[in-house]
Formats: C-alpha cells, structure tokens, sequence
C-alpha cells in the first residue's frame, strides 16, 4: 500500500486507512466476529492506520477495536480516535472531558498511546472554545506523552479557516466533501492546509452510499438532484462493467495533497475489494465521462452543525 507523509508530522500514512465506525454497528447491525475479522483483514491489507471514535456505537467501536488489535504489534499499526462528540446530540469539549476522554479511550484501545486524537465535529459546538480550551488541553496531553499529533474533523468548509487562522493543529479530517460530485474540500482548503503544514485527511469517498450501487439510507441528506445524478453515473458504470464504487474510491485516492482516504466497513469483502481497487489503474475516460454527468450538480451538499458555522 503507498503511503504519504501527514503535513509536517513524522507519521506515513497509507493512502487508504481503516473506518472503524461500522464496529460501533453505526449503519448496521454487526456480529462481533465480523468485527474482528474486518480489522484482521484491514491490517492484512495495508491497511494500517485505524479512525474510531467514542461516538461510533457510543463506546462499542472502540471497546471491539482494542478487543481485534490484542496481540497485534503497536509499532506495526497507526492509530486515531477522536473526542468531543459522545451522542447524536451530545457535545463536550471542556478541557476536563478531554483528559477523561482521552485515558477512557486509552483503556478501550489497550494501548498507552495514540498516534493522532480530533476534536469531532467542531461545527455542532461554538467554534471559540475549540481554540481557547479545547486544542490548549490537547496539547498537555501531548506532553505527557498520551498523543502524538492532534487535529480537528467537521464537515462546512468554514470550519478549516477558522480553527487553522487562529491556532497551530497537526492535522485535520473533512468527510464526504472529496468524491466523484463535491471537490469543495480539495479545491477550498487542501492549497491553504499546505501553505499551514497541516496534514489533510479525507474520509466518506462513498458519500454515505450516494456512490454504490446499494441503496440509499433514509437519513442521506444530499438533495434530490444531486440523488439523480449520482444513481444516472452508476447506471453509466455499470454499462462499461464497473462498479461505481472503485472509480470513486480510485478518484479520492488519486489525489497526492490528500495524505489518506478513511473508508469503513464491518465486511471483509469489501475491504478486500477496496485494496484491490487502490493498486489497480483509474480510469481516466470514464472519470471524464462520470464527472460530466456529475457537472450540474458538482459540490451540491448541505449544511451541517450550527447555522454560523457554514
């Protein structure tokens, strides 16, 4: 698996890493052996740089994780959680809570350090504390040996600028904003995250299912046209006898700003697949064909957290 350095940490990270959200039986229900298994797999496969958080499955992604990773060498493996955000509706990023928070996902994770923490979602929360307690706490944390690198993830642009204008972070992680429809994160942010050092790090090239052939959850929040598009460019695939989803996949990986893609799932196949798919070539003529038919509705999304934070 290549590999890519993060801004201007020590840390090389594969250009394709390990979602453990589905362990937290986020988007289905998962048996525990699935679950291990699919780390197994991951590992097997390169790979090797593992995202969770205490939100995915309110503590089970983690607890499962630390669980699959028994025995594992901790050198041979990176590791990322996150904190801040613990429910759909429950936010703390008080600096007390992340001391608790970081020691309580040590213990999950059976290690005695992480390699990178994000504060989670930032857009729910006023934005000011994340700069004047949140990163300040962060950074004792990492004195003490607990955490190598911090950052923050969110989905509105805004949210980058913002923390970044205002304080020194590693690194930092945009979701469902670098795929085959909405470039907002490589085209708005990636040139000013280089000019800053600070590592990019993407995560949803699927956009929530939007580019599979499965279909599309109830709680996709993607307008109706952009839906259209997305099942007229699978269809178009399809015809040349390919899954929209490698293309997808080979689309955000291709990208040499964006040091990893974080893509998640309790099945092994798929994760199977995936590795596959990232050693094979992209397919330029059909990516110029797909992202015309995604042309009309290119970087279309919608808004999310708090109002003044998109």
């Amino acid at each position: 698996m290549q590999t890519r350095q993060l801004g201007r940490t020590d840390l090389h990270l594969p250009i394709l890493s390990f979602g453990a959200s589905s362990l937290g039986a986020e988007f289905r229900s998962v048996t525990v052996e699935e679950s291990l298994k699919s780390v197994r797999v991951a590992l097997d496969c390169g790979l090797n740089f593992i995202d969770t958080s205490p939100f995915y499955g309110r503590g089970m992604s983690e607890v499962l994780l630390g669980i699959a990773l028994q025995g594992v060498p901790r050198d041979s493996y990176k590791l990322c959680t996150k904190l801040g955000r613990y429910h759909l509706t429950h936010f703390d990023f008080s600096a007390k809570r992340v001391a608790e928070s970081v020691d309580v996902s040590l213990h999950r994770l059976g290690t005695d350090h992480l390699d990178i923490v994000l504060c989670h979602d930032i857009e729910f929360v006023p934005m000011q504390q994340i700069v004047e307690e949140t990163i300040p706490a962060l950074r004792k944390i990492q004195a003490a040996g607990k955490v190598r690198y911090f950052g923050f993830s969110g989905y509105p642009m805004k949210v980058f600028r913002f923390i970044c204008d205002q304080t020194d972070v590693d690194c930092v992680l945009s979701y469902n904003q670098y795929t085959l429809q909405n470039t907002r994160f490589a085209d708005e942010v990636v040139p000013y995250l280089k000019t800053k050092g600070v590592g990019a790090m993407n995560a949803g090239p699927f956009s929530a299912r939007l580019l599979t052939n499965a279909p599309l959850p109830a709680w996709l929040k993607e307008p109706e046209n952009v839906k259209a598009a997305a099942r007229a460019a699978a269809a178009h695939c399809a015809s040349k006898g390919v899954d929209i989803a490698k293309l997808a996949l080979q689309f955000s990986l291709a990208n040499p700003d964006i040091t990893t893609t974080i893509s998640g799932s309790a099945n092994p196949v798929n994760i199977r697949n995936w590795a596959k798919w990232a050693a094979e070539p992209l397919d330029v003529e059909l990516l110029r064909e797909v992202q015309a038919i995604f042309a009309p509705v290119k970087n279309l999304g919608h808004s999310e957290g708090l109002a003044e934070n998109n």
